[in-house]
């Protein structure tokens, strides 16, 4: 991150969960930002937190779901206060989204270039003409051939990766300043997961879009993202530029994260795993959530919880693998 105001900036949000238990915390004091042109990757495992954040930040929060303390600004103005009918308004024409799932984000009885042009015309002051036009680019631009044929035909007929380029033109329609990416490579085989991953690096790149790209995949991040937030439990364990994250990581679970992934030169051919689970959200243990699962783990960690400083690469742990953060 420069020195300039961030696209993105979330402050301490939490958000909670209201239930037979209580009130349940589902993120814990979350902080991150995102530059312009910047990949920040989010990753952890199920029940991180990682998609809710995307969806806290998209204002897609559902019922029992609530923001309970904490902002969210989207250059440089709160979104997280904004009545619902002005929330709709950000989303697609200041913030875009790319799901898991293409056929959750295509009319499957209407063509993609019916598609895009509403929602061109729905976010973008242009006539008819204009928006087929740029429809048409937009296809092109994310490397579906033939876009002037294409842009006729329905869902069904593109394929996986196909479909999830045709989702990422729509979400570029309305040139937003943000992009909120929940894995939206899983569904894909490992071939067209690398196109899609390049794709959004030139977009990127190209654009000067924001992108929080959300996945579980450690590996997609490191291919993928300029910086990474690792979620364990609702917070945010270590962040951090992606190369000193995956190559020098500070907390514990991290550098598990990193041990599971498979190695080409590796003779010994047993992964290893981190043992135990991610805790319930009824079951949160007091000071790091990590310290049942973790080998370094002593009093303190059992005690008090640990803050994520203030720094390019912090962990926020009581005992970081390489000493005193920096």
């Amino acid at each position: 991150m420069t020195g300039t105001t961030p696209i993105l900036s979330v402050r301490d949000l939490q958000v909670n969960f209201s239930g037979r238990y209580g009130e349940l915390t589902a993120l814990d004091h979350v902080s991150l930002d995102i530059g312009e042109g910047e990949i920040l990757g989010v990753v952890g495992e199920s029940g991180a937190g990682k998609s809710l954040t995307g969806t806290a930040v998209i204002g897609l929060l559902e019922a029992p779901g609530h923001i309970v303390g904490g902002s969210i600004l989207l250059d440089g103005s709160r979104i997280d206060t904004l009545p619902h009918h002005e929330m709709g308004k950000i989303r697609g024409r200041k913030i875009g989204a790319i799901f898991q799932d293409p056929l959750t984000s295509l009319h499957p009885l209407l063509t993609v270039g019916q598609q895009l042009i509403e929602t061109i015309q729905t976010h973008l002051p242009l006539g008819r003409a204009d928006a087929v036009a740029r429809a048409i680019a937009l296809l092109a631009d994310v490397g579906i051939p033939s876009p002037e044929t294409r842009i006729n035909q329905h869902p069904h007929q593109f394929s996986g990766g196909m479909r999830q380029r045709v989702v990422i033109a729509l979400a570029l329609a309305a040139q937003p300043r943000l992009i909120i990416a929940d894995e939206p490579t899983t569904a894909l085989d490992v071939s067209i997961q690398a196109q899609i991953t390049t794709l959004l690096k030139r977009l990127c790149r190209e654009h000067g879009t924001a992108i929080m790209l959300v996945t579980h995949d450690m590996g997609v991040i490191a291919e993928t993202a300029d910086r990474v937030a690792v979620m364990y439990a609702g917070r945010i364990v270590e962040i951090g530029p992606v190369e000193e994250v995956t190559r020098r990581p500070r907390h514990p679970y991290t550098a598990g994260l990193m041990a599971s992934i498979p190695s080409m030169r590796a003779r010994d051919t047993t992964l290893r795993q981190i043992d135990g689970a991610m805790p319930r959200l009824n079951a949160i243990p007091a000071g790091c959530a990590f310290n049942p699962r973790c080998e370094r783990a002593d009093d303190r960690c059992k005690r008090e919880k640990p803050v994520l400083a203030a720094r390019s690469h912090a962990a926020a742990c009581w005992h970081p693998l390489s000493g005193d953060q920096s």
